[in-house]
């Protein structure tokens, strides 16, 4: 008699991919990662960029809106005033699209921190456009003192003094919005593990003396802006970091399929 035959043997594993290269086993890459990998350099890319064009951008408005004789220096470098501006308006589209990039990524965790990162990045977008406009409205002021000549020119200086103390107020409501926007991210990298423990700590501390600080401007006192430092510093690593570095594959792939959800109790409806 003929012994049965097995049919219920173990399915053979199915080999490995082999790296080209190396002839090693391949790492294992989920669907979406490449994608999100493409994500983390272009935000990594737009906080260096952010910060090269507005700290340049920066320069130039100051040199000129700080000058003695503010408005025959605006009528003189009206041109260099509004390439000044042109420069911060680069980093309002930056802005926007940082929270923009950040949505789906932080949505896999948490859909109030993706909402309100992308809410806190619109409106520090905005703040930071009518600080532009503030800025570039000088330029016209200048050009009426020009034309004025020897005759008075009080209303144009008062108007100009205005609008110069109206777009430093945009500027720290703008930067009140970065230190909101900085602490939800950064407490979402602190829970999601999306960047090392240490960055996200050191970005928390970092927004939350901007936040402090801009407030203080707000109030009337004069920081000159050594609030952002710290901020400022992390951004610059961070944006290296994730230009090299990335996301951390296992935060994203360990990410739940419906974040923020509340399971159903027993006996309820689904």
């Amino acid at each position: 008699m003929r012994s049965p035959v097995l049919t219920d043997a173990p399915p053979t594993a199915t080999p490995a991919t082999l790296d080209p290269v190396t002839g090693r086993p391949a790492p294992h890459r989920s669907p979406g990662s490449e994608s999100f990998r493409t994500t983390a350099r272009i935000v990594g890319a737009l906080y260096l960029a952010g910060m090269v064009v507005g700290i340049g951008g920066n320069l130039l408005i100051q040199s000129i809106l700080t000058a003695p004789d503010l408005l025959a220096t605006i009528a003189a470098s009206g041109g260099l005033l509004a390439v000044g501006a042109v420069c911060w308006l680069a980093t309002v589209a930056g802005d926007a699209a940082h929270g923009v990039l950040m949505f789906p990524i932080l949505r896999r965790h948490s859909e109030r921190s993706a909402v309100g990162y992308l809410a806190a990045r619109i409106t520090d977008a905005v703040l930071i456009a009518v600080m532009v406009l503030l800025i570039a409205m000088q330029i016209p002021i200048g050009a009426e003192f020009l034309k004025a000549g020897s005759g008075d020119t009080s209303y144009l200086e008062a108007l100009s003094a205005v609008l110069t103390q109206g777009n430093l107020y945009a500027y720290e409501f703008a930067m009140t919005t970065v230190g909101v926007a900085g602490l939800v991210l950064c407490s979402a990298f602190l829970r999601t593990h999306l960047i090392p423990r240490p960055l996200a700590v050191w970005g928390l501390v970092g927004y939350a003396v901007i936040l402090g600080g801009s407030v203080l401007q707000i109030l009337g006192f004069q920081l000159n802006s050594v609030q952002a430092i710290p901020g400022g510093l992390w951004e610059g690593f961070i944006g290296v970091w994730l230009i090299v570095k990335g996301f951390n594959p296992s935060a994203l792939t360990s990410a739940p399929a419906t974040p923020d959800r509340t399971a159903p109790t027993a006996g309820g409806t689904a």
